[in-house]
């Protein structure tokens, strides 16, 4: 993926219900011609795409781009392609449609800093990738990393698996923290928990930490509600395995 024309954005700002990318009072964030990211759902898991172009493909502005001034995009023209794009073989997370367009968010699991852009993609450029069918617990455990945290899962009583994971999220003076502890019985293709895992995931309560997780290729997908840690702070991303 190209770098230029990215910017770094805070994960759970960029991640969550709400990813607000400006404060004018013209701006809508729920206008469904604006890309703002990938919600949580509590009954739908997020959906990984890959890019199956032959050649590179270049995100499309919103309208609310370039100053307010991009009001013809998302479409397929010059004037709306931005610089910064994707290559062949890159995992998306995606959102919602308009159009031709799906809006996306990407982050290399490879990279080291928390660098997140996000935009629209024509949706003819994407293929689903399906998660793995029936996971083995070999598949599951193991150190997975991800730019700015770490998610051990191991093998616990009544087999089950333990859940640790950290994450840190710096601020512009200081750094804000989340952290995941739970015992869990992985689910066809599912792992989800709330909390430590003791209740039920289908019992919806304000305040807590809700989390997924599928093996999607040969990464750990992971999303949460925002609720594992403090501001800003999320576990969503694709993973890598380190031992």
């Amino acid at each position: 993926m190209s770098a230029k024309g990215l910017c770094q954005i805070d994960p759970a700002v960029l991640l969550s219900a709400i990813l607000i990318a400006g404060s004018a009072s013209a701006y809508d964030a729920y206008d469904p011609s604006n890309c703002n990211g990938v919600d949580w759902d509590d009954k739908r898991v997020l959906v990984v795409q890959k890019v199956t172009t032959h050649t590179r493909v270049n995100f499309i502005k919103s309208q609310y781009d370039d100053d307010f001034k991009a009001t013809t995009c998302p479409a397929d023209t010059e004037v709306c392609r931005q610089k910064s794009y994707l290559v062949p073989g890159d995992l998306v997370l995606t959102g919602h449609t308009q159009g031709a367009f799906t809006c996306v968010v990407y982050q290399s699991p490879l990279a080291r800093k928390q660098i997140w852009a996000k935009g629209w993609l024509p949706t003819s450029a994407l293929t689903p990738v399906s998660p793995m069918p029936s996971p083995k617990l070999s598949d599951w455990k193991g150190t997975w990393y991800h730019p700015g945290g770490e998610i051990t899962i191991s093998q616990g009583d009544d087999g089950k698996l333990r859940i640790e994971g950290g994450m840190t999220v710096p601020t512009a003076h200081d750094f804000h923290n989340g952290a995941l502890r739970a015992k869990v019985t992985p689910e066809k293709d599912t792992i989800a928990f709330v909390d430590d895992g003791s209740s039920p995931f289908d019992k919806t309560e304000a305040g807590e930490c809700r989390v997924r997780m599928q093996r999607v290729d040969q990464w750990l997908l992971v999303e949460d509600n925002s609720g594992c840690g403090g501001t800003t702070v999320t576990f969503t991303g694709l993973y890598r395995r380190t031992k």
